[in-house]
């Protein structure tokens, strides 16, 4: 390797040692990067916010977090998309929540996240609305469903929400958390289909 190193021009060197630092320097930044993005997908680190620790207290005992299979469904897997490049783009739009967070607090007590608690609410809604419940498909899988373990009401139902081109929140909505007053995700979908007339 040094002979190799020793045959080179000066110029040669220097492309070398250029690449090689870039090499090593996107392979670090790579590393690192999915270091955040599994750390910052975490429960713990999701939690650990005060702000969320009513959210958290809401989803606690639900069907997503104990249930007969011990199969969880934790913060990331329903409020971020899961490929990888919209997963970095919703990770820096989160970042906004350092600034609700830390600098101009609006949702730090119960009160300021009941009077929010709607907004947030259909903000989740629309978004998930708008990836077809990608979040939702990501585990529950339509074409893994037996249709024979559904009760026929649930059957019925998610033929007809089927038919319609309805999307799984406009059904299974307040699950993990509790329902908000005001309009739900058929409603507020109805009323932007209006505005949009």
């Amino acid at each position: 390797m040094k002979k190799f190193f020793g045959l080179l021009s000066p110029r040669w060197m220097f492309v070398a040692a250029l690449l090689t630092g870039l090499l090593v320097f996107s392979v670090s930044v790579g590393i690192s990067g999915a270091y955040v993005l599994a750390y910052t997908s975490t429960e713990s680190f999701c939690v650990s916010c005060h702000e969320m620790s009513y959210n958290f207290a809401e989803y606690k005992g639900t069907i997503h977090d104990t249930n007969r299979t011990g199969v969880r469904a934790i913060c990331t897997d329903c409020h971020v998309p899961h490929e990888p490049g919209p997963l970095v783009w919703a990770k820096i739009k989160a970042s906004k929540d350092l600034y609700y967070t830390f600098i101009s607090p609006s949702i730090d007590t119960p009160e300021k996240f009941e009077a929010k608690r709607a907004a947030m609410a259909q903000a989740v809604w629309r978004d998930m609305k708008a990836s077809d419940s990608h979040q939702c498909r990501s585990c529950h899988q339509e074409e893994k469903m037996n249709l024979e373990l559904q009760t026929t009401k649930a059957r019925t139902r998610h033929a007809k929400g089927k038919a319609e081109g309805k999307t799984c929140i406009e059904c299974h909505f307040a699950i993990a958390h509790h329902e908000p007053s005001g309009p739900g995700p058929a409603e507020l979908f109805a009323a932007d289909a209006a505005l949009q007339k």
